[in-house]
């Protein structure tokens, strides 16, 4: 969300931020119905003040036992008129709040300029691409063809006659797998990077939805419940949220938060993509990292998460690149993010497994997320800032591609062995 008093000082900053997303400009249509809002309010202060007036007259001449009836008419039309002028107000000021509410944050000035994902830039590549002495095959074809009890390990078919197209069935092994790679994630960056661990809700209400940048903009991408819950697109809306409304001590940040959590995405508008295989579902598993951060520590934070997301793929010896996403790629709520790719070789791509970001106080001012500073003063907007630690059902997909046999099995990566009870390969 964003403060309207600095879309007053600087229209044309917006607007250019905007064109830089491919966005058409919006100051000038906000700024004219703030100025009618504004000018209701005055028109509506003026009118008491004047029944002030008229109130004291309206006294002295009736103490007086004179005659008040033209001026209790007066005042009678004033406050009429002010009650029009106050419901004219408060429909403009809605207006004004729900056109605010759909601008996308400020980019950051070093985001590269792009319409789309083919101009966002390498940052850095780690890792070896395995060079395989056979064709290796996509996670899909690997699944498919290991079995537990004669059934496939990875059944797209029973899910579909269970819940349609987009979820998977896992069994045995690869289930095993994936439950190894949750683990191993929670405790990495628990255990090495400070993150808080944190169960979190599954459904939440509309107010932590709209706090964390997901309602109005994004309602067709989740799902609601009859009730009016809300199935978490990721675990950043419950852990986001949770300082919803507070106002935090300064010696309280940075706060570092974790879970891994079930999430739910209704993939509107991806007809057609990744239509085989694990790469979009409409449910999955992540990891989650959330930190909560003075606005200083902010540019710091996102280069220590995205450490953080990147050192997942590092001891699963899983090849990558950083990307920084350019203008028309960055996401809503975002003023800089950066993704992850893993590569699959299987399909012979890089495909997006984290994505990293500094929403600054472009949440929390929707939230209405603050900390009192310690050197005292006003309570100020805290930032916020997200990021995937990783997508453990992609996870899995790099996993499997990567660590794939000429046989059909999987090896084990080792650091994730423990997790699987000493079992180093999956047949």
């Amino acid at each position: 969300m964003h403060d309207i008093r600095a879309l007053r000082a600087d229209p044309d900053g917006f607007d250019a931020d905007l064109a830089r997303r491919g966005l058409e400009p919006v100051a000038a249509s906000i700024l004219t119905l703030d100025e009618e809002r504004r000018a209701a309010q005055t028109a509506a202060q003026e009118r008491q003040t004047r029944r002030n007036a008229l109130a004291r007259e309206i006294g002295a001449i009736k103490r007086q036992k004179g005659d008040s009836t033209a001026l209790e008419a007066e005042a009678r039309t004033l406050r009429e008129e002010m009650e029009q002028l106050d419901a004219k107000a408060q429909a403009l000021d809605t207006e004004v709040k729900a056109a605010l509410a759909v601008i996308p944050n400020r980019l950051d000035p070093v985001v590269p300029p792009g319409a789309d994902e083919t101009a966002n830039v390498v940052v850095h590549e780690r890792g070896v691409r395995r060079n395989f002495a056979f064709t290796p095959k996509q996670h899909f074809e690997l699944g498919e063809a290991m079995t537990q009890n004669g059934l496939p390990q990875m059944d797209f078919g029973t899910a579909s006659k269970l819940s349609g197209a987009r979820f998977v069935l896992l069994r045995g092994g690869i289930a095993r797998l994936e439950r190894a790679l949750g683990q191993f994630m929670l405790d990495l960056h628990v255990n090495e990077h400070g993150y808080s661990e944190t169960q979190v809700p599954v459904l939440v209400n509309e107010p932590a939805m709209y706090g964390t940048d997901k309602l109005p903009k994004f309602a067709d991408q989740s799902f609601c419940t009859q009730e009016g819950f809300w199935l978490v697109p990721t675990a950043e809306v419950p852990l986001t949220a949770s300082v919803m409304g507070d106002i935090l001590e300064e010696a309280q940040l940075p706060l570092r938060m974790t879970a891994l959590s079930l999430c739910f995405r209704s993939e509107a508008g991806s007809a057609g993509r990744d239509v085989r295989g694990m790469l979009r579902q409409h449910q999955f598993e992540k990891v989650e990292m959330v930190s909560v951060v003075a606005p200083e520590d902010s540019e710091a934070e996102h280069e220590r998460m995205t450490v953080c997301a990147e050192r997942v793929l590092e001891l699963l010896e899983i090849p990558f690149r950083r990307m920084a996403l350019c203008a028309g790629d960055t996401g809503f709520g975002a003023a800089r993010t950066f993704d992850l790719e893993a590569w699959l070789p299987g399909q012979q791509a890089w495909r997006e497994i984290s994505s990293c970001s500094n929403t600054r106080d472009f949440q929390a001012r929707r939230m209405n997320a603050r900390y009192r500073p310690k050197g005292g003063g006003a309570p100020v907007f805290v930032h916020t800032l997200n990021g995937s630690g990783l997508a453990v059902g992609r996870t899995l997909i790099a996993v499997m591609e990567n660590w794939q046999n000429e046989d059909g099995s999987v090896t084990v990566p080792p650091v994730l062995r423990s997790y699987m009870g000493g079992v180093e390969r999956l047949d």
